[in-house]
């Protein structure tokens, strides 16, 4: 287990440990303990120059420690010599591989947000040659819908990484990759927006199956129980985009204001209407002052083609959220 960082001082902390791995390889040989202890000097330290400097410290200390319980006569084939010296060199190069990794996830992250800025600039270009009120709302809606929403969740994971790099390097990798993943999305999203990609990666009758991954990716992000009964509905492409904008806005509002434990989505189908039920356990809020631009745009969607968006919440008593579309516009 790491130290109390807040008692012991990480350079303190590694000075102690290169003390005890010299005197655990004088007494028994310590080029086990020093592999093993690696990590601590690339967890404890805030750069790679000075995680090389302190495992190699280590390392010296480690072999001198071996040299002196031989007599000081130094046998490089001792076991505890190559294993220390193979393991510390082993080290650096995957200490250096990883921090290179991290450098080029953000550069990959900038270009990205420039490609996005181009984007940006090629919608607004677009505005203003079409001239089209209809059009630029449709295209603010979309942004919100999918750009903004994967940014906020970028934001939220970054800031986690960043504060558990040295205490959670796992649960901080593991969100980077969510990062990448949710980059990568945002930017085949405005290639969507933008015209030069095709309209949606959704396939014909694959709503059920997006939905589910859409559900199971905000539980990961956000450690929300989220629980799912969703038929195989089948549909046209403008209502199976729309049944998924509905889920992801909701959720999304979930996430920033619920703060809820539990979420369930039910998508079901009658003879004469598709349903799409959200509902969570959260703190609720006054549905008649609260139509904020992400309700007003899933209303509108619908209304577009002919189904309704109810939504049911009191201060205190979670939220129910119920999109309705009509079985006649899937065509």
């Amino acid at each position: 287990m790491f130290p109390d960082r807040r008692l012991l001082h990480p350079s303190a902390y590694l000075a102690m440990l290169t003390v005890v791995l010299g005197v655990m390889s004088y007494l028994r040989g310590g080029a086990a303990l020093f592999v093993v202890s690696i990590p601590h000097f690339w967890l404890f330290t805030r750069s790679p120059r000075s995680a090389i400097a302190h495992s190699g410290v280590a390392a010296a200390a480690t072999v001198l420690g071996g040299i002196a319980a031989l007599g000081w006569q130094p046998d490089i084939n001792d076991g505890n010599f190559v294993i220390t010296v193979v393991g510390y060199a082993a080290s650096v190069a995957l200490g250096l591989f990883v921090h290179r990794l991290l450098e080029r996830g953000e550069e990959r992250a900038r270009l990205l947000s420039a490609e996005l800025e181009a984007a940006r600039r090629s919608l607004a270009e677009a505005h203003q040659r079409q001239g089209a009120t209809e059009e630029r709302e449709r295209l603010a809606r979309e942004i919100h819908d999918t750009l903004a929403q994967g940014f906020a969740s970028i934001i939220v994971l970054a800031e986690a990484a960043r504060a558990g790099l040295d205490t959670h390097p796992a649960t901080s990798a593991q969100q980077l990759l969510s990062i990448e993943r949710t980059a990568r999305e945002n930017f085949a999203e405005a290639r969507v927006l933008v015209g030069s990609a095709p309209q949606s990666g959704l396939s014909q009758g694959s709503i059920a199956q997006t939905l589910r991954r859409t559900a199971e990716r905000f539980g990961e992000n956000t450690g929300i129980t989220v629980s799912t009964e969703l038929d195989d509905v089948d549909g046209d492409q403008t209502t199976r985009i729309a049944l998924l904008r509905c889920t992801q806005e909701s959720l999304a509002n979930v996430g920033k204001h619920a703060n809820a434990s539990t979420v369930g989505i039910v998508l079901t189908r009658g003879e004469d209407v598709i349903e799409l039920e959200i509902t969570d356990d959260g703190r609720g809020f006054a549905v008649d002052t609260a139509e904020g631009f992400g309700l007003v745009g899933m209303r509108r969607r619908l209304a577009e083609l002919g189904g309704e968006l109810t939504v049911t919440s009191s201060p205190g008593n979670g939220t129910r959220v119920l999109a309705a579309l009509p079985v006649n516009s899937q065509g």
